[in-house]
């Protein structure tokens, strides 16, 4: 068995200002930088084998600080991690976008759910099945982590009006050739979740 316990980036200021990013590389703001560090003073509780990030730099940087807590080197980058392509909506609000393409409207060049799965699954299993038994980090984005967790619950989670925070930590684990959530959501201060074993 392998956990894996992925991780949303920390906050940029498209996120403050509620602009889509998908592929477009925003720095994370003070804030993010933060959230990171708190991130990574929970993790610090548990055991870690290695870290892996989206390559995107909100990601990467928010891995590269996690890692000083965790004791962990230079985090791996998979692009097979990398966020949701939100194609010409990428830097517009919610707003702006049902404004451009109303309800049901395709947006060009927006990554569907499925494929973003049919990426980061693949991604995800190998990762597993090369560090069978041991505990990984990997630091990804809403979009990813909320298309895999819809995906193994078969849209169980995220429930209605549920949200995958900046700096957020969701256990998944692999085991006979399958991956499950564990836990979704895990808040910082349970951080006895980070050394308990999972079952």
């Amino acid at each position: 068995m392998t956990r894996l316990s992925l991780v949303r980036h920390g906050q940029t200021d498209w996120n403050l200002a509620r602009r889509i990013q998908g592929s477009t590389d925003v720095p994370l703001n003070s804030t993010g930088r933060a959230q990171a560090d708190a991130t990574g003073r929970a993790l610090a509780t548990g055991e870690w084998d290695a870290i892996f990030t989206s390559p995107l730099s909100r990601a990467s940087e928010t891995a590269s600080i996690i890692a000083t807590h965790v004791s962990l080197g230079t985090p791996t980058p998979l692009d097979g991690m990398a966020e949701r392509r939100y194609g010409e909506a990428e830097g517009l609000t919610g707003p702006e976008i049902l404004a451009r393409w109303p309800e049901g409207t395709a947006v060009p060049g927006r990554e569907s759910r499925d494929a973003v799965v049919e990426r980061a699954l693949p991604t995800l299993v190998e990762l597993a099945e090369r560090h069978e038994g041991e505990s990984l980090i990997v630091v990804s984005h809403g979009g990813v982590i909320g298309s895999l967790v819809r995906h193994v619950t078969d849209h169980a989670l995220p429930g209605p009006g549920e949200v995958i925070p900046n700096g957020s930590v969701h256990t998944f684990v692999y085991r006979d050739g399958r991956l499950e959530l564990d836990r979704f959501n895990v808040g910082l201060e349970e951080r006895d979740l980070f050394t308990a074993s999972v079952l």
